[in-house]
């Protein structure tokens, strides 16, 4: 008013915003306490200004009408009451300097780990403060708007007028004549920015009223930000800001916090320009806002138990309305701002949905997604299966997930994305300590699996056997539609070293999954699966190094997770499965990893119907549009294998053989009961052409594809009861020794291909 200036206007600005801020840190730093009585006092300041200002309203003085002020007229109410926006400025851009006026809104659920009963406090408070302000705020816009003219000179000597010619303005009918201002003046409500201290009763204690306004909402911002932020970074869901989680104190408090909310409004400090930096914090109060609706609005779509809202007048709906408003409003008041504050809140929101930090909020997404997965597995109940949408839904008998990755990685490698993925684990022992090692485990591998990247669910359950626990879960696993299909196994590589009644129990569960019409896969690499015992010696260091097995084993638990490169997927379709032996190798195709490799596809026939077989099987897969790059005939599959190979699996099966006719026949029977995974002599000629063929297989299988990347082939089957479990381990052992990765595979005998 005086014109006193240290410098200038700007730099005033910029010093004497700088200390007080100095002083705010040193309120803050010294605690919520010194914060709080801080408040009180900047309230009552505030109260009396209010009181100082209505007072002064009821008290027009004549020096005061110069300067538009004439005490409570109707006149001047309706002559204001009208919009009249100058300069280009529009309602919302005059919107965007008013709103971070009414920004306290959150000032109590910011601090409400301060506060000693938050659940009643915060609504009561926001609701009362929200009364209060409007209250406030519209009295004093109508106090103002009825006393004081928009336009005034504040010149005495050429305001009043003796004749009224052509003045219409409210100011005419008090004598006063201010139709000069159209050049512009200093006075009325358009120009001064210090009308209420004009209207007032004492002006300095209006100036002290909005020190104290400003200063309690800079205060309040202050405190809470640095607490809010200290939150977030407790969380660790910006690791780059862990720094900021520590709290000094009795009372936690964010000092760091409070140096960095320091170093940021200094910086908008030294702009010196609130007309410029309003907008900008107007959006991004407007962007919280439109978040804290829409959450609102989310969690009670999402229809969690646990979200229940005490107001008694809440809507879900006009929360969303509120949200669309925000958004809205913030294009409206500045649409680069509005661009820029959306960037920065979806690139936030990116960062943390693509990092998945280990946190758990129970937030409104994850009660939606429960609802929305309910919801659909209901659907989906409901509807017929159909071969078009068939796909490979796998419990893989893994035992502990990271214990054989080769399994799941390969597994993974054609469910993910496409079908279901189950790692079943059967805990065997004592009851008690196996139910106490489920729960434990469940949340341990199933945080693996996610850690992993792994599209899976990890199922544990207590049984007796592996034959039981696989009975379980291939009845239990799964939910309505979304069931598994297709049992998966590794291949027993030890069965010779090992129980053999273990080897029965493996074999049975075979036979359980196609009495459930699972289709079964085996998957067999030549190195191992199980690497178990060497759980945390892959960075061994040099001075232990791994033997030579185990290093072998420990480098190709990790071969799926590689890219394939430009090799063959090699399928030897030797029965009519449903198709399944030929959709995997397929479906390992359309991956990432394995889209350089070509299928060659293997069938058996006969050597005058070669090019026929080859001709019929190209039209089929054609027909089925599954691209492949060779088809081979063999004609002499059936061709007897080589007498080398046939002694070396007689070699193999002679500790299990019964020698039945060596033996008496009470002798042979008793020790066929006791041991009826054993091999007789009868069953061994019944099934020569059978095992023959399993080791001219293997033949071919060297001679063909010792280079493929994968091998997948049909599965042999012996009927349930008919083959000795021995016997039967023998084929297996015998087809798929000294192999590339060969995956055994038997469907259901339902169609999982279609032409249409």
């Amino acid at each position: 008013e005086n014109g006193t200036l240290m410098v200038d206007e700007m730099n005033d600005i910029r010093i004497i915003g700088a200390i007080t801020v100095v002083i705010l840190l040193g309120i803050s730093v010294a605690g919520m306490e010194w914060e709080a009585k801080a408040q009180i006092v900047l309230l009552v300041i505030l109260i009396l200004a209010i009181g100082d200002f209505v007072i002064g309203t009821f008290i027009p003085l004549d020096s005061k009408k110069p300067k538009g002020f004439f005490g409570y007229k109707a006149e001047i109410f309706m002559e204001n009451f009208g919009p009249d926006f100058r300069d280009e400025e529009t309602f919302f851009s005059v919107f965007a300097i008013f709103f971070p006026a009414a920004t306290g809104i959150l000032a109590g659920a910011n601090i409400s780990g301060d506060l000693a009963d938050p659940q009643s406090a915060i609504p009561k408070g926001t609701l009362l403060a929200i009364l209060i302000t409007t209250l406030v705020y519209g009295g004093i816009a109508v106090s103002v708007g009825s006393c004081v003219v928009r336009d005034a000179t504040g010149n005495v000597n050429n305001t009043i007028v003796t004749e009224l010619t052509n003045c219409t303005t409210a100011a005419c009918k008090f004598n006063y004549d201010f139709s000069s201002c159209q050049t512009g003046c200093q006075y009325g409500l358009m120009n001064n920015f210090q009308v209420m201290s004009m209207v007032s009763g004492f002006a300095p204690l209006i100036s002290a009223g909005i020190f104290s306004a400003t200063l309690s909402s800079a205060l309040a911002s202050l405190v809470s930000a640095p607490k809010i932020f200290q939150a977030l970074c407790k969380d660790n869901i910006y690791p780059g800001f862990q720094m900021f989680a520590k709290g000094y104190g009795k009372n936690n408090e964010p000092l760091r916090g409070y140096l960095l909310t320091f170093l940021i409004a200094l910086g908008f400090i030294l702009i010196a320009e609130l007309n410029v930096i309003a907008p900008i914090i107007s959006n991004f109060f407007l962007a919280s806002y439109a978040l804290i609706n829409f959450s609102v609005f989310h969690a009670s779509l999402a229809k969690s138990p646990g979200w229940r809202p005490a107001f008694k007048y809440y809507n879900m709906w006009i929360s969303l309305v509120g949200a669309i408003l925000c958004c809205i409003v913030m294009f409206v008041i500045n649409w680069w701002a509005a661009l820029l504050t959306y960037v920065i809140v979806l690139g936030l929101y990116i960062y943390v949905t693509y990092k998945k930090p280990d946190v758990n909020w129970g937030s409104s997404t994850q009660a939606l997604t429960y609802l929305n997965a309910l919801q659909h597995s209901i659907r989906l109940s409901g509807v017929e299966d159909h071969v078009k949408n068939f796909r490979p839904q796998c419990l893989i008998m893994t035992g502990a997930p990271n214990a054989r990755p080769a399994l799941l990685h390969l597994v993974h490698a054609f469910t993910k994305n496409v079908g279901l993925m189950i790692c079943g684990h059967v805990h065997t022992g004592p009851r008690r300590q196996a139910m106490k090692e489920l729960s434990t485990d469940l949340a341990k591998y199933q945080r693996w699996l996610i850690k992993n990247k792994m599209k899976a669910f990890y199922a544990p359950v207590h049984a007796e056997d592996l034959r039981d626990g696989g009975q379980y879960l291939m009845q239990a696993a799964g939910l309505g539609r979304m069931r598994p299909n297709t049992l998966v196994v590794g291949f027993k590589k030890n069965w010779r070293q090992g129980d053999m009644r273990d080897v029965e129990t493996y074999i049975n569960l075979f036979h359980d999954a196609f009495d459930v019409q699972y289709g079964v896969v085996v998957i067999r690499l030549k190195e191992g699966l199980d690497i178990s015992h060497l759980q945390g010696q892959g960075s061994k260091s040099p001075s232990s190094p791994l033997n030579l097995a185990d290093q072998r084993l420990l480098d190709a638990s990790t071969q799926f997770q590689k890219k394939q490169g430009k090799s063959n997927i090699d399928v030897w379709w030797l029965f009519d499965d449903g198709g399944l032996t030929l959709l995997i190798p397929y479906l390992l195709t359309t991956k990432k990893k394995w889209k350089d490799c070509k299928i060659r596809v293997f069938i058996g026939g006969k050597i005058n119907r070669i090019d026929h077989d080859r001709r019929a099987m190209a039209t089929l897969l054609s027909k089925f549009r599954i691209d492949f790059s060779d088809i081979m005939v063999l004609g002499d599959i059936n061709t007897k294998p080589k007498k080398e190979n046939i002694a070396a699996f007689e070699e193999m099966i002679e500790p299990f053989r019964l020698h039945e006719d060596d033996k008496e026949q009470e002798v042979a029977d008793k020790m066929k009961e006791d041991e009826p995974w054993r091999i007789t002599d009868n069953e061994l000629e019944l099934y020569k052409t059978k095992t023959y063929r399993q080791i001219r297989l293997n033949e071919l299988l060297k001679e063909h594809s010792s280079t493929a990347n994968i091998i997948v082939m049909s599965l042999p089957v012996a009927r349930k009861g008919a083959v000795s479990s021995a016997l039967y381990m023998a084929w297996l052992e015998a087809l798929s020794k000294d192999l590339p990765p060969i995956l055994l595979v038997r469907g259901n005998h339902q169609s999982v291909l279609t032409f249409y």
